[in-house]
């Protein structure tokens, strides 16, 4: 069920300023005048791509980030993961134009903070900051939580599977780290890290990494995986 916001005429309380990652000018500059009349941002600054945002990331901290997931160089929940990993405890309101419920429920899984359907009426936006603003996650009207892939004990005896490498490896591609990272990290070869990518997948059974993310997340396995001494 969506949260609403009792006073319509009260913005929601934000101290700094809000990053928009949107590769549409005119959705940008809506949702920009949108953000700034029922929040308190300071400021509103956009971003067309994720790297880029990601470098915007770099000198400063912004109170919110409402990101689209579908961009040119990023595509799916792969932006979300990398956005998460920077920032941190920043929340990220995921606005997209694809809405069903698995797609809801995978991006709140993956640490977004909410979810707003694209091109929701401004109320639909006010009722969402003022959700996160209160540090509550904000789902939308008609949202109805789907289970996801691989929950329960058959993740877990999946999950057990994995080398204390391949767990390793598991953890910091949860961390939002693409393969050149990872290998940088644990000063193995990329190819090796592939290796063992596709070797994580086969064991949990799925046909991605964000498959793999969203398994590793439902058991809660990324906060306690086993060290990555062991084989390389």
């Amino acid at each position: 069920m969506a949260h609403t916001n009792s006073d319509p005429s009260t913005k929601a309380a934000f101290t700094g300023w809000a990053l928009v990652v949107d590769d549409h000018p005119l959705f940008c500059d809506a949702l920009e005048l949108t953000l700034t009349t029922v929040a308190s941002f300071s400021g509103v600054r956009t971003a067309d791509r994720l790297e880029k945002a990601l470098e915007m990331l770099v000198d400063d901290t912004p109170s919110l980030v409402v990101l689209d997931l579908n961009l040119p160089d990023v595509s799916g929940l792969d932006g979300l993961m990398r956005l998460k990993a920077t920032a941190r405890d920043v929340p990220v309101i995921v606005v997209s134009s694809m809405a069903e419920n698995q797609v809801i429920s995978a991006a709140l899984q993956a640490g977004a903070a909410g979810f707003v359907p694209k091109h929701s009426p401004r109320s639909t936006f006010r009722e969402a900051l003022a959700t996160v603003a209160r540090g509550e996650s904000y789902r939308p009207e008609g949202y109805v939580e789907t289970p996801p892939e691989g929950k329960g004990p058959d993740a877990m005896a999946r999950l057990s599977t994995l080398t204390a490498q391949q767990a390793r490896i598991l953890q910091l591609i949860c961390l939002g780290k693409l393969n050149k990272q990872i290998a940088y990290d644990l000063s193995i070869a990329e190819t090796t890290v592939k290796a063992h990518v596709t070797a994580i997948m086969r064991k949990l059974g799925v046909q991605s990494r964000t498959q793999a993310v969203l398994v590793a997340n439902e058991a809660r396995f990324a906060g306690g995986l086993p060290s990555a001494s062991v084989d390389t």
